[in-house]
């Protein structure tokens, strides 16, 4: 059994590591070929990139394919571009304009792992007769009889198990996550000590396809109509005031609703459907309940009928809370205070053990029933 928990010699093994371009990716490729397996590097070309964010690096533009390609020279491994930007504008960029035009809070980085990422990539690499993908996420993978299991990183200020949730059990016992296990400042020491030439390259930021940020620019562009004035309206039912537009609100959000109030308003809701703004004080984000669509589960019934953790966004802390799984479909009480939940975003399930937090799945926030007010 080599290091990548598969019975074969590693001359033998042969592994496709998606490379972003990176330091992450680029220090995995290099880890893999350094141990000796059969390396092939891919590269996703997602999108036509006319401009780099001013702020920071952006994910699979065309500088960062240059640095890949670079790295895969360096290193002596063969690599490869797909060419997958149809595939990104359906699945990813339509599905977050539709999402955010429902008056939701969408994830795109989700979508992007679930489909062109983990579902294509993972296809390619099968079609390559590979025994692995190895990426450079950083989730820890457990294998035991056989079946891999996924645990928060080691390193929780980079954990990304958040945003793989939606990971098939097919695929996590096809995938490896080398870094899963060390800190972020020990990846940026390899890749130093490798010489890599993306050894202090930033980080991502933002949305690749959103530049600076800008969510409303994007959507204007293919969505125009999402931009209509339409009424802000308190709990009670009262219009005071004008909105230009929901895409310019988000649950939560306290500035730009520019309306006078003895105390501070929030977005508690948007009603897409009527065109409608709904604001409250701060108490009315409060919520007690919130109902999940499109579940994937990687746990075992026996482990719901416990009190697990959850996380509602990627920054966010982790909640206790009671979960009622139905087929596709959940409803999740929690158990812990916690504001501005919205529709759109993924609910992460989490159960404490003996290793570490074990994700055993997740599903997408489809309504949420807070103090005040259903949405």
């Amino acid at each position: 059994m080599n290091s990548l928990e598969i019975n074969k010699p590693k001359k033998e093994t042969k592994v496709v590591v998606a490379m972003s371009g990176g330091v992450d990716s680029s220090v995995v490729a290099a880890l893999m070929k350094q141990e000796g397996y059969d390396v092939t590097g891919i590269t996703l070309k997602l999108y036509d990139d006319t401009k780099q964010s001013k702020e920071g690096r952006q994910c699979c533009a065309g500088q960062d394919i240059l640095d890949a390609k670079r790295v895969s020279e360096n290193i002596n491994i063969n690599h490869k571009i797909l060419f997958y930007q149809k595939k990104f504008k359906t699945e990813v960029i339509d599905s977050f304009i539709d999402s955010y035009s429902a008056g939701e809070t969408p994830i795109p980085c989700v979508q992007c792992n679930q489909t062109v990422k983990f579902r294509d990539l993972f296809k390619y690499a099968k079609d390559l007769k590979a025994d692995a993908l190895v990426t450079g996420h950083y989730v820890t993978r457990v294998q035991a009889r056989g079946r891999a299991s996924m645990y928060r990183a080691k390193d929780k200020n980079r954990d990304q198990s958040y945003f793989l949730f939606s990971t098939t059990q097919e695929q996590l016992d096809f995938l490896r996550f080398p870094l899963g296990k060390i800190d972020k400042d020990e990846t940026r020491a390899i890749a130093e000590k490798l010489r890599l030439n993306v050894a202090q390259k930033p980080d991502s930021q933002d949305i690749c396809f959103v530049p600076n940020g800008d969510y409303s620019s994007v959507i204007k562009k293919y969505r125009p109509e999402s931009f209509k004035p339409g009424a802000i309206l308190d709990l009670s039912g009262n219009q005071i005031g004008e909105h230009e537009g929901i895409i310019n609100y988000t649950i939560g959000q306290r500035k730009g609703i520019k309306i006078a109030s003895n105390n501070p308003l929030y977005v508690v809701k948007i009603d897409a459907e009527k065109n409608q703004i709904i604001v409250g004080e701060k108490e009315s984000l409060e919520i007690q309940k919130i109902k999940l669509r499109n579940l994937n589960i990687l746990g075992s019934k026996e482990e719901f009928d416990k009190i697990l953790n959850i996380k509602v966004r990627s920054t966010g802390r982790l909640l206790k809370a009671k979960i009622i799984i139905s087929e596709t479909l959940a409803e999740v009480e929690i158990l812990d205070k916690e504001t501005g939940i919205s529709p759109g975003q993924a609910c992460v399930f989490y159960s404490r053990d003996k290793i570490g937090d074990k994700v055993l799945g997740g599903g997408w926030i489809q309504s949420t029933l807070n103090k005040n007010l259903s949405t």
